[in-house]
C-alpha cells in the first residue's frame, strides 16, 4: 500500500468538485504551488520542469505498468473462460453422439399407452377449464400485474445501476459521478459466491448487497468503460431460471415477461435451446390464448384414447 494513499479521499472530494476534470485539478495544483511555495522560484522554472518530468515519468511508468499487468490478467481470465466452455460443450457433444437409444419391445409399449390413458382419464378434470383453477390463476396474474416490466434486457433499470441478464450470465453497469476519468487503482470491487460491492477507494460502497441466488466467482470479471462505469459480469450457478431481481434489495421484475429472444439461442447447448424455445412458444400460446404445448400434448392424447375406445361415455367430461 502507497504511504500516500491516505491522501486519496481528500483528492477524490477535490476532483469531484470540479467541472473541469483533471485539467482542472493540475490548474489547482500548480496555482497553489505558485502562491503558496517556491516551487518555481526557489531554484528556476527549468529545474522546476526537470523535477516536474521526473515525478511524472516515475508515476506514469508505474501506472503503465499496472494498466499492462491488469489488462494480461483480464485477457488470462477470458481465455481460461473460453476454454472451459469449449471443453463442456465437447464434452456434451460428446455424450450426445454416444448415447444409446433403447428399443421397447411391443409389450412395453402396449404397457406404457395403456398406463398414459390410465393417467389421461383420472386427469381429465384437471386439465380442463376449471373455476376454481381459474380463480387462481387470476390471483396470481393480478399480483404479477404490480411487479416492475423487465428492461429490454431481461434485467431492470434502477437508480444507481443498469442489470440484463441471459439465462447464463448477469451484466451490471454502475455509472461512477468521479468528475474524472476512473482507473482501476481508483475502484474497489468485491465479488463472492453470494455478495457484491462495489465503490470508489476510501468512500462508501455504491453498490452493496446479497445476491438472490449463487454465482460461480471464478468466471465473473469486471471492467471500466470509458472511464465513466464500471460494468460486471457474473456468471450464474443455475444456468436455467430468469433472476427478479439483481440484489435482494431490489424491486423484483416479473419473469413472465422476459424475452427469451434476447439470449444468444445458437450459444447455448442442445438441451437448453431447446427448453428456451419451449419457453418461448408457450409463451405466445399463452399470449393469444391458445394451450401451450403440455396442454395441447395432453389434449390430443386424450383425443385419441377416446378415438380408440368409443364405448366409453364422455359425454359430461369438459374438454377444453
Amino acid at each position: 500500500m502507497s504511504q500516500y494513499e491516505r491522501f486519496d479521499s481528500v483528492l477524490l472530494s477535490m476532483a469531484q468538485q470540479l467541472s473541469g476534470g483533471v485539467p482542472e485539478m493540475l490548474d489547482v495544483l500548480f496555482e497553489f504551488l505558485s502562491r503558496k511555495t517556491d516551487f518555481y522560484s526557489g531554484a528556476g522554472v527549468d529545474q522546476a520542469r526537470t523535477l516536474l518530468l521526473e515525478k511524472f515519468d516515475k508515476h506514469g511508468g508505474k501506472a503503465m505498468k499496472e494498466a499492462e499487468e491488469a489488462k494480461k490478467r483480464k485477457e488470462e481470465q477470458e481465455r481460461k473462460l473460453a476454454e472451459r466452455r469449449a471443453a463442456q460443450k465437447a464434452k456434451e457433444e460428446e455424450e450426445f453422439r454416444n448415447a444409446k437409444v433403447v428399443e421397447v419391445t411391443d409389450e412395453e409399449a402396449a404397457a406404457f399407452e395403456k398406463e398414459q390413458a390410465k393417467n389421461s382419464v383420472e386427469n381429465l378434470e384437471k386439465f380442463v377449464d376449471n373455476e376454481g383453477e381459474t380463480s387462481k390463476d387470476a390471483e396470481v396474474e393480478d399480483e404479477d400485474s404490480k411487479l416492475m416490466k423487465p428492461n429490454s434486457g431481461n434485467g431492470a433499470d434502477l437508480a444507481k445501476y443498469q442489470w440484463t441478464q441471459t439465462l447464463q450470465e448477469l451484466e451490471v453497469k454502475i455509472p461512477i459521478a468521479a468528475g474524472f476519468a476512473i482507473k482501476s487503482r481508483d475502484v474497489v470491487v468485491k465479488i463472492e459466491k453470494t455478495s457484491v460491492s462495489v465503490g470508489l477507494k476510501n468512500q462508501a460502497p455504491i453498490v452493496d448487497g446479497k445476491l438472490p441466488h449463487a454465482i460461480k466467482v471464478e468466471n465473473c470479471n469486471w471492467v471500466i468503460e470509458n472511464g465513466k462505469a464500471i460494468v460486471l459480469t457474473l456468471e450464474k450457478i443455475n444456468d436455467m431460471e430468469w433472476w427478479n431481481r439483481f440484489l435482494d434489495s431490489d424491486p423484483p421484475i416479473n419473469t413472465k415477461e422476459v424475452k427469451p429472444e434476447n439470449s444468444k439461442l445458437s450459444d447455448l447447448d442442445g438441451e437448453t435451446r431447446a427448453m428456451v424455445e419451449k419457453m418461448m412458444y408457450d409463451q405466445r400460446q399463452k399470449e393469444m390464448g391458445l394451450p401451450t404445448s403440455d396442454e395441447k400434448k395432453k389434449h390430443d392424447m386424450l383425443q385419441q384414447f377416446m378415438k380408440q375406445h368409443p364405448e366409453m361415455d364422455f359425454s359430461n367430461a369438459k374438454i377444453g
